[in-house]
């Protein structure tokens, strides 16, 4: 990590450690004025479980001497991003984010004996950490609507750090104003309906290292079940893809404004499952999207991260079975047609760049790997490629270090599996549809094309780049509007102090596999705020290519977003679905920046974010010039056909048990013996 990310770190984490508000209790405050030393980790959920008790009764408005109870029992998303600070193994603070809820199916009452509102979300609830400053620490709400249907209050955090368990017990759930009016009782508003326990494994994101107050080394370890050597790795349960390195960044190709770049990578079997690898016109093998993303602008070139790049994806074939991520394990595992757990299987950017063997975004659902066998997803003919054709299409004024000097480049990749999906299915626990995506910086030089590209230290696993501008004081979460179902998004935010009395902010979306893709973004605004300098930024599109997948085979548009303001909001949007299909809406694998300047001071607040394609908006903690929700007014759209999904069943066997306890990293496996096998033929 270079040090110009560092530099954005320092004061925030100072401050955490000298008097956050946010401070727990249960750890002793600090008295001294002496600068803090040790390690500070920012932590996140890896797995867990939430137990709500409710008593029916209360709910229902049924006056009774006793209670009517009832359990729910779920599980907490995989890599939720409800966010934790623990300084020399203590826990420090909680930060703003939310955890969102995967239902289990075991109830020993009948979900229609829940209120009808709770029961129609219960699908899409999320634990949500609220800022300081409100009423509650805690709240339980709809992750579409925002609608709050419980407060949380008297519970007690506790940690673990030999376990890197954290537990939340003793909370009570109080009916919210909204449920109480809901329900046509607004006196309940208030009263205690249930009580609520979580249970949590918690990862690293970020350790660093302070000696009096001084940031000494910063780290952003792999999540959790990533294979990391040579080592047998402790693989998670079921089939997981992920991009174990990012090799190199090639340019092959350009035209009088344009680049067209590859980058190859190295896929790893994360999962003690194999992965489906069968090849055209098999669709069930993996998929794999390439972005590039910047980092630039004011003194530290890190106020904003922007995606300047995107591709086709490369459809895969032949898994070769290597040991780049670890002992490679093909006991019981076909081999070529599968990615045997532990095993590699390389790209290079030569194969990652093929125009013949990329095709196009527009047939897929990132969240589910499914996508039609006929019309043939990589068909090229009725068309000429040139040399940016398909590839990472780049600006060339992008990359002019004349024009950027000091930014910071990012490489990303992803693998899309349908095998994975599948097996989620059957195998409710075991989802890994949510780690794909790794990245790792890179440093540009050149004015004009060809432009050189070296790495700047190593892959950063399981995570999208939007997390290297965590990295530098940015905040960033997770959303997930609908679990199970679709998925995840990210949203980051920056909010700087440019001149006096001027804040400038710095808004930004990444879509990682949401098929349902983003529409709008609304920002509130308090009453007499000025605002300047209003911004918008998004990569640029592949144009219309004969059988793209995109409506009449237009591609999709680079229209910017419409700006509107009034006197209480700030709203950027794309066209609706309903309007033009192929609307310049935030796809999976892009990430849009908003952006203003304003005369007031950032307060908590929530923006809203309306969906693309189906769903309801949904709400969205960042900073703003005012506190509040805008209210959002965009266009009905109707609900789009839906991808077609793989059918391909897993060939895997072996099932093992789910189970929604919080463990902590399980001990890494003997090394296998591995079979020799045939010299694979070699890839054209």
């Amino acid at each position: 990590m270079s040090k110009s990310l560092l530099t954005g770190l320092i004061l925030p984490l100072v401050l955490l450690l000298g008097g956050s508000s946010e401070n727990y209790a249960t750890q002793s405050r600090q008295k001294t004025a002496n600068p803090p030393t040790g390690m500070l980790q920012k932590m996140i959920v890896q797995n867990g479980s939430v137990t709500m008790d409710l008593d029916l009764n209360r709910l229902n408005g049924i006056k009774s001497a006793t209670q009517s109870a009832t359990e729910l029992r779920f599980t907490a998303a995989a890599n939720s991003f409800f966010t934790i600070f623990v300084f020399n193994d203590a826990l420090r603070a909680a930060k703003p984010g939310s955890m969102a809820l995967v239902r289990q199916n075991s109830f020993n009452a009948p979900s229609s004996s829940l209120p009808f509102s709770l029961n129609t979300s219960i699908k899409q609830l999320a634990v949500e950490k609220l800022p300081s400053g409100n009423q509650f620490d805690l709240a339980v709400r709809d992750t579409k609507t925002g609608f709050t249907f419980f407060n949380i209050e008297g519970h007690q955090y506790n940690y673990d750090a030999n376990a890197q368990l954290l537990s939340i017990i003793g909370g009570r759930l109080l009916i919210s104003k909204e449920l109480a009016n809901a329900l046509g009782r607004p006196s309940d508003a208030g009263a205690v309906a249930g009580r609520i326990s979580i249970g949590a494994a918690m990862q690293a994101i970020e350790i660093n290292q302070l000696v009096n107050g001084e940031l000494k080394s910063f780290d952003m370890p792999p999540l959790r079940g990533t294979v990391t050597g040579r080592n047998s790795p402790a693989l998670v349960p079921g089939p997981d893809v992920i991009v174990g390195d990012i090799e190199d960044i090639e340019e092959d190709g350009n035209t009088m404004s344009q680049v067209g770049l590859d980058v190859g990578t190295d896929s790893c079997n994360n999962g003690d499952q194999p992965i489906d690898w069968f090849a055209l016109p098999s669709t069930d093998h993996p998929v794999v999207p390439q972005n590039l993303y910047r980092m630039s602008s004011a003194a530290n070139n890190n106020d904003r991260i922007e995606q300047i790049g995107q591709s086709w994806m490369k459809h895969t074939f032949e898994a070769l079975e290597e040991t780049v991520c670890g002992t490679c394990n093909t006991n019981g595992c076909q081999t070529g047609t599968h990615l045997c757990p532990g095993c590699s299987d390389p790209y290079c950017c030569g194969l990652n760049g093929d125009q013949n063997q990329l095709g196009s975004r527009a047939w897929i659902n990132p969240f589910t790997g499914g996508y039609p066998q006929n019309p043939d997803p990589n068909d090229h003919t009725g068309h000429t490629h040139d040399g940016v054709s398909h590839r990472i299409r780049v600006n060339i004024d992008d990359l002019n270090q004349s024009l950027n000097q000091g930014a910071s480049y990012f490489a990303e990749a992803a693998y899309i599996a349908p095998s994975e999906y599948t097996w989620c299915q059957s195998h409710p626990g075991q989802c890994n549809m949510y780690n794909n995506d790794s990245y790792r910086q890179f440093s540009v030089s050149g004015i004009n094309p060809p432009f050189n590209f070296s790495a700047v230290g190593s892959t950063f696993r399981m995570q999208p780049a939007i997390m290297a501008w965590a990295g530098t004081g940015a905040t960033v979460n997770q959303q997930q509007p609908d679990p199970g179902n679709d998925g995840i998004w990210f949203m980051g935010y920056k909010v700087t102090n440019p001149t006096t009395g001027v804040w400038h902010y710095e808004y930004a979306l990444y879509n990682m596999n949401l098929d349902r893709s983003i529409q709008s973004f609304s920002v509130p605004l308090g009453p007499g705020t000025n605002i300047s300098n209003i911004g918008f930024h998004a990569p640029p599109q592949e144009p219309g290519w004969a059988n793209d997948g995109t409506f009449m085979n237009q591609g999709y548009s680079s229209t910017p977003w419409t700006v509107t303001q009034d006197a209480s909001s700030i709203t950027w949007n794309s066209e609706t679905f309903a309007q033009n299909q192929n609307a310049n809406a935030i796809r999976f694998g892009t990430l849009y920046n908003f952006r203003f300047d304003a005369d007031r001071a950032p307060q908590s607040a929530n923006a809203t974010v309306g969906y693309f394609k189906i769903g309801s908006p949904s709400t969205v903690a960042i900073q703003a010039p005012t506190g509040g929700t805008p209210t959002p007014t965009p266009t009905a759209s109707p609900t789009p056909t839906a991808t077609a999904i793989a059918t391909a069943t897993s060939t895997a066997t072996a099932t093992p048990t789910a189970t929604s306890t919080p463990r902590p990293t399980p001990t890494a496996r003997p090394n296998p013996t591995v079979r020799p096998r045939p010299t694979p033929v070699p890839r054209p």
